[in-house]
């Protein structure tokens, strides 16, 4: 049966019910940046397509350096103001917010469809992670600030500015920011080139009605990017994305003493074991595939024991051959709910070509092509343009020359490696210089025990996996992965203010002379 677009979910309607959400911050045919409090049209829209189906949708409207300067200098007078107002208005305003864009739960969700190819339930998951996150900040932010008491924490000097990768908008970057906004910061935030700025623009509209200051710019990092990160008066920077960018940052901020936290990729890895619940670690690997393994704490990588390899490949393939992906919209009945894929697209067309010549590198280096699924394998709309999806694929024992030996793909490529011995299952699981989550899958808990502290990720499952965690969870990483101040729970909110003046504070993270671990 030829499937069809889920009426109502149409692109055009989608933005119309953005204009109509949000008049001041989308015109009929462009976006507008946040600058000076006010939705301006300055900026140059650049062409942008969607990954669903490459269709053209309105890009983001870029501004260069003096528009940068002139809104990081808004911000930081509004940041002043802010400081001032009592935290009961402060909460009573990003509640507000939070309300609002409840509100708004569905178009949000479905402006992440569009943009970045997630599936319904993904988006909604995204959306709600991040109310329900700021909803438990709000429940605890006066413990947190010590309020009444003569530790009691301040704002920074300063706004916090804020670079954030396209693939959750909401649950890492929005969310990120109203806790920024409710411990006393004014926020200056970068959208993503890649995609998630109708998404944010909408977020940021609900959040500037309900008298939050913050401020959201499009531009090119290469343009903008050190206004963002060094200029003067600037209190912290809060960055995901690669390491090369991150890296950049780190180095550009070495002079200034500024707080930072800077989430960057890392190759996480499953290491089996002495193990024999497939079961259970089928369920995992068929979760693991969700949104592409486009996300910080997806794992690639899979560091097999040898004798297990035949259970583990039996495992797999069961797995990887049943994974559904396709069109996020598609249905073949109006009436029908949409559809519970576990993935869309990859983020563009460029990332699926990548993907596939990088699955040729690994084969042509004397990797053995385990999988490698088809598009023709996807539900897709007669017809549609489908350069943008990547079909699952794996590599077993690719070279020590691939490209993807020591970084994640960012997509559906999975490499597996054997070993023999548990020195060669250490030295294959940090093959990529620190990672954030890692995972062991073993019968033997006193093995586990004794490998794990050897493991360079921040995050060690036995027997599950591991995932970034907004609330109670302190979150960060080791090696390349992280530089900076960990996040998560109390130590977020710790990482953008400051102890009474005189006090002598420590930040727990990843950088010289710090602890790896917060206190317990």
């Amino acid at each position: 049966m030829a499937l069809s677009l889920k009426p109502g979910t149409s692109w055009s309607t989608t933005y119309d019910r953005c204009v109509q959400a949000a008049p001041e911050a989308f015109a009929a045919d462009r976006l507008l940046n946040l600058v000076g409090g006010e939705w301006s049209t300055e900026g140059e829209p650049g062409e942008h397509t969607t990954p669903v189906d490459g269709s053209p949708i309105p890009g983001p409207p870029r501004v260069g350096i003096d528009a940068a300067e002139s809104a990081v200098a808004f911000a930081i007078t509004e940041h002043a103001a802010w400081g001032r107002v009592p935290l009961d208005e402060r909460q009573a305003r990003v509640a507000t917010a939070v309300d609002a864009l409840a509100d708004h739960r569905d178009l949000l969700a479905l402006l992440l469809v569009w943009e970045i190819g997630k599936p319904w339930r993904l988006a909604c998951a995204d959306v709600d992670r991040a109310l329900d996150g700021v909803r438990w900040y709000l429940a605890e932010i006066e413990r947190q600030l010590a309020v009444g008491t003569p530790g009691e924490r301040r704002p920074l000097p300063g706004p916090v500015s804020n670079i954030a990768s396209w693939n959750y908008p909401m649950s890492v970057q929005v969310h990120a920011e109203l806790v920024q906004v409710l411990a006393g910061n004014a926020v200056v935030a970068k959208t993503p080139s890649q995609g998630g700025f109708h998404c944010l623009t909408l977020a940021h509209a609900l959040m500037r009605r309900a008298g939050l200051p913050v401020t959201l710019l499009s531009g090119r990092g290469s343009s903008i990017g050190d206004v963002l990160i060094r200029s003067p008066g600037l209190g912290a920077l809060a960055f995901v994305g690669g390491r090369a960018n991150g890296r950049k940052a780190a180095t550009s901020l070495a002079d200034l003493g500024r707080r930072h936290f800077l989430e960057q990729e890392g190759l996480n890895t499953w290491g089996i074991w002495d193990f024999s619940q497939w079961d259970v670690l089928a369920a995992h690997l068929r979760k693991g595939f969700e949104y592409a393994k486009q996300r910080c704490t997806a794992y690639p990588r899979y560091v097999v024991q040898r004798s297990l390899f035949p259970a583990f490949l039996e495992t797999y393939l069961a797995v990887v051959q049943n994974i559904r992906f396709g069109h996020p919209l598609a249905v073949a009945d109006p009436g029908d709910p949409l559809p519970e894929l576990d993935f869309g697209p990859v983020i563009h067309a460029a990332k699926a070509q990548e993907l596939a010549a990088q699955f040729d590198e690994a084969v042509q280096g004397r990797g053995v092509p385990l999988h490698r699924g088809s598009t023709a394998d996807g539900a897709f709309l007669p017809g549609q343009d489908t350069s943008a999806y990547a079909a699952p694929a794996c590599v077993l024992e690719p070279p020590a020359n691939w490209s993807l030996h020591h970084a994640e793909p960012f997509g559906p490529l999975d490499s597996i490696v054997l070993v023999d011995t548990e020195s060669e299952l250490l030295a294959a699981m940090n093959a990529g210089n620190g990672s954030l989550v890692a995972s062991l899958a073993t019968d033997d808990a006193a093995f586990a025990a004794r490998i794990a502290p050897d493991i360079l990720a921040f995050k060690i499952g036995v027997n599950k996996p591991r995932s970034r965690g907004d609330r109670a969870e302190v979150f960060g990483g080791l090696g390349a992965s992280w530089k900076g101040a960990f996040v998560g729970g109390d130590l977020l909110v710790q990482a953008v203010t400051h102890g009474p003046e005189g006090a002598d504070e420590k930040l727990y993270g990843n950088f010289p002379g710090y602890s790896l671990y917060p206190p317990r």
